[in-house]
């Protein structure tokens, strides 16, 4: 019965992926000289100088995000790293997940941009970010290496399409999100519909773009540890290398660093996500943040000042 029945699907698609690997192999190969290239110098950025001023740049990020308390924790995280001796794997796994995050970060906000305009665009990508979602994380390194070999390109192209889904969902719920009325009235002002994007609707789901892409690098740590089985090295290549020899010691220095990197990462995107409130720099600025104002209509007031001040004259 079951031979009967037997739907060709898994054939199709490796004839479909053999198609491509013959009609596309020239953008294939450029493709993979243009990720191996940028991977190899941001892996040389990150390995060549000292693990001290590595961490220091990394401590300066994320007492910008969110302070002193979260800049002295990650200095002493990638202390912690440099202890166990996975300081070199952690960088190439870091470059790794910087790159391929921001590919994605690229695609995913302008296509949930597109979404969120288009009534259309989003219910064709619906299905599609659904089937990206939830396909095992294993499987995109099956054509991945069959169409890039065996590396970091593999398994940054599989990151790519594994972190994707994330990005584009949450930035289109932002602008989706955004009050109609604010909209309305950036367009009662005379406001083109990019500068309403740019100056209104953007700003207003900034919140949750950056959760978008604090979990676009959440997927991507992850796949980047999966993508150590087709040679993408890094603390992945350290995790595959402690399977094969049954090595729990090394498993867990190489597990530990993927904590480290991952709490770190989620932290200072995070941070930058939350609106921060500007504080007064003199006591002018302080005495006229506490003038009260007359309170204003709601959308007028969520506007910002250029918007606002394009005001079309009225004529009798």
């Amino acid at each position: 019965m079951n031979d009967f029945f037997r739907l060709p699907l898994g054939d199709v698609v490796e004839a479909a992926v053999r198609w491509l690997i013959d009609a596309l192999g020239g953008f294939f190969d450029v493709l993979a000289v243009i990720f191996g290239g940028l991977y190899d110098w941001l892996d040389a950025s990150l390995s060549a100088p000292p693990f001290w001023a590595v961490i220091l740049v990394i401590a300066a990020f994320a007492y910008w995000s969110r302070g002193l308390v979260l800049a002295v924790g990650s200095a002493l995280g990638l202390l912690v790293i440099v202890a166990v001796g996975q300081w070199p794997n952690a960088m190439d796994s870091l470059a790794l997940v910087i790159l391929a995050a921001v590919v994605a970060i690229a695609i995913a906000v302008p296509l949930g941009i597109w979404a969120a305009r288009s009534d259309r665009v989003s219910a064709v990508l619906r299905p599609v970010l659904d089937f990206l979602q939830t396909m095992p994380a294993f499987v995109y390194l099956i054509p991945a290496m069959l169409i890039f070999g065996v590396g970091p390109v593999p398994g940054m192209v599989a990151t790519i399409a594994f972190a994707l889904a994330p990005g584009v969902r949450l930035t289109e719920l932002g602008i989706r999100g955004v009050d109609a009325e604010i909209v309305e009235a950036g367009h009662a002002f005379g406001a083109s519909p990019g500068r309403i994007l740019r100056q209104i609707q953007l700003p207003l789901a900034m919140p949750s773009i950056m959760a978008g892409v604090n979990q676009v690098i959440m997927l991507s740590l992850s796949m980047v540890v999966i993508a150590g089985m087709v040679g993408a090295g890094g603390l992945g290549g350290a995790v595959v290398q402690s399977l094969s020899r049954i090595d729990i010691g090394l498993g867990v220095e190489a597990g530990l660093s993927v904590v480290i990197l991952a709490m770190i990462l989620d932290r200072v995107t995070s941070g930058f996500a939350v609106p921060r409130e500007r504080t007064p720099k003199t006591s002018t600025d302080a005495a006229t943040a506490a003038t009260p104002t007359v309170e204003q209509p709601r959308a007028a007031a969520s506007l910002p000042a250029d918007v606002a001040d394009d005001r079309q004259p009225v004529t009798a």
